[in-house]
């Protein structure tokens, strides 16, 4: 069963949770109980490919599915060539150096592809298990990988509708490109004239609006979100991590039983929350690593325990976490307050009302025993990619050398020689102009931007084009709506009912 972290006193299943998305009381679902693991299920999972190990872990989370619905749920997500590799979610062994999780290796060439071809099958199912007649519709706020990877997942999925909203100048080329060339008959993409905060907040304030949600019910519309706000989109994530581990057992880097760091990019607090679970779930998850950019709020709050989001925004060049309210960590401040709603009510309370809010001792110092933080500017994120290219042959997307810096400060801070698993979240190319720039040590003409770029950094690396990518040349655009922060409530009304 599930809970909100707000204190909704109505527990509610793992189906009925996905559906909804968020609490009637706008807190996130958390699990009543905490599955637990052992050595052995660890090594049961060594034997096992991908898809066996997803349902393997995510049947501990969801009693209410069959091993055929899960069965098949994880077959249309994982199989038909979708992936580029067999092995979905690779370990990258570095000699001499940290091991990298390649979670690029699906249609649309980032992590978010490992849950978002998931979800919409578990929404599916939990449709069809909760006997519900609605339409859902997806709402979805979006940072640059996001929004692709849910509009690809749930293009044509019946009984479902999606809107996904941009920040207008806060992804990159690739990315608005991958958006607003989107196929689908229910799929709606609009940019937004602000950042990705005022499109998150805009999202959560469009399902906490009662007006609009009984329109939408009358109609026979209900609201849910592929965000990671979302149980159903943050459960697959959690797998990966097994899947890593048990790969480092079996390639002799890590003996079973001893712990592995991760370093992970993080913007919204999801991927690495999920690892969080994974460790409380029992697998040897030393440290988690997170790893922030100029907008660095995380790392303050992981080292002093005060979350405050009155700073500058920047824009960088690991647009996904370009992020100043990262809203998975209200799940965080509920486990380690002992699942006390009432504080985690209050510290959102504050944060909405004065944009801060500060934890107390135990939290804080809980918070700082699981997790270490360092953040980049992109001087050292160019820098970063650069010399990895250099001394080791692989090429970082800007995110991913986020995440190699924190490690490379963490390794020389600490001392700690625990192996360490770099989560890699977005193919390089995504991201052609900083990367050029990056290896070239000079920027990118505009007149130079586009997709063009993805032949030079190819041709200079001798690495292949995503096959997605490559295809973007050909397809026309499709998506032009623009709207105001404060018009996302009414253009979703007029979208969904006309």
């Amino acid at each position: 069963m599930y809970h909100s972290t707000r204190g909704w006193s109505q527990e509610t299943t793992a189906a009925q949770a996905i559906i909804a998305g968020i609490a009637p009381d706008g807190g996130l679902y958390v699990p009543a109980h905490m599955p637990k693991i052992d050595e052995l299920f660890i090594q049961s999972l060594a034997k096992l490919d991908y898809p066996e190990r997803a349902k393997a872990i995510m049947a501990l989370f969801l009693p209410d599915f069959t091993e055929l619905e899960l069965d098949a749920c994880v077959s249309n997500a994982y199989g038909a060539a979708k992936f580029s590799t067999t092995a979905i979610a690779p370990v990258k062994l570095i000699e001499e150096g940290p091991a990298l999780l390649e979670l690029w290796h699906g249609p649309t060439a980032a992590f978010k592809d490992m849950a978002l071809q998931l979800l919409p099958q578990l929404l599916s199912v939990a449709l069809a298990k909760t006997d519900h007649d609605d339409k859902i519709a997806i709402l979805v706020a979006t940072s640059g990988d996001t929004g692709k990877a849910a509009l690809e997942g749930f293009r044509d999925v019946k009984r479902t509708e999606i809107i996904v909203f941009y920040p207008l100048d806060g992804v990159s080329q690739v990315q608005r490109l991958q958006m607003v060339t989107q196929e689908g008959e229910n799929v709606s993409v609009v940019a937004v004239q602000g950042n990705f905060d005022d499109a998150q907040t805009g999202v959560k304030t469009i399902f906490a609006d009662s007006v609009l949600s009984a329109n939408l019910a009358d109609q026979g519309i209900r609201l849910s979100s592929a965000n990671s706000i979302n149980w159903g989109r943050l459960l697959p994530q959690i797998v990966y991590y097994f899947s890593a581990y048990a790969d480092m057992v079996q390639s002799g880097r890590v003996a079973i039983g001893k712990p592995v760091n991760f370093a992970v990019p993080t913007g919204n607090f999801g991927n690495i929350l999920a690892g969080y679970y994974a460790k409380q779930m029992g697998l040897p998850i030393g440290r988690l690593i997170c790893a922030s950019n100029q907008n660095n709020v995380l790392t303050e709050f992981i080292t002093s325990g005060v979350y405050d989001r009155n700073r500058p925004f920047h824009k960088t060049l690991s647009p996904s976490m370009d992020i100043l309210v990262s809203s998975n960590l209200e799940r965080l401040l509920y486990h380690l307050s002992g699942g006390n709603t009432v504080k985690v009510s209050g510290w959102q309370s504050e944060l909405n009302a004065t944009g801060r809010y500060q934890v107390d001792n135990a939290v804080r110092q809980a918070v700082s025993s699981l997790f270490w933080a360092d953040w980049s500017d992109d001087v050292t994120t160019k820098n970063t990619i650069k010399t990895v290219y250099e001394q080791w042959q692989y090429l970082l997307d800007p995110h991913t050398a986020v995440a190699w810096h924190a490690f490379e400060r963490y390794s020389q801070v600490t001392g700690d020689t625990n192996p360490c698993v770099i989560v890699s979240t977005a193919s390089p190319f995504k991201f052609c102009d900083s990367v050029l720039e990056a290896l070239e040590g000079k920027p990118q003409s505009d007149a130079n931007q586009g997709l063009e770029l993805l032949d030079r950094l190819s041709s200079l690396t001798g690495l292949p084009i995503p096959a997605a990518l490559a295809a973007l040349a050909n397809k026309p655009i499709r998506h032009y709506q623009t709207c105001q922060k404060g018009e996302m409530g009414s253009l979703v009304e007029r979208t969904l009912i006309g």
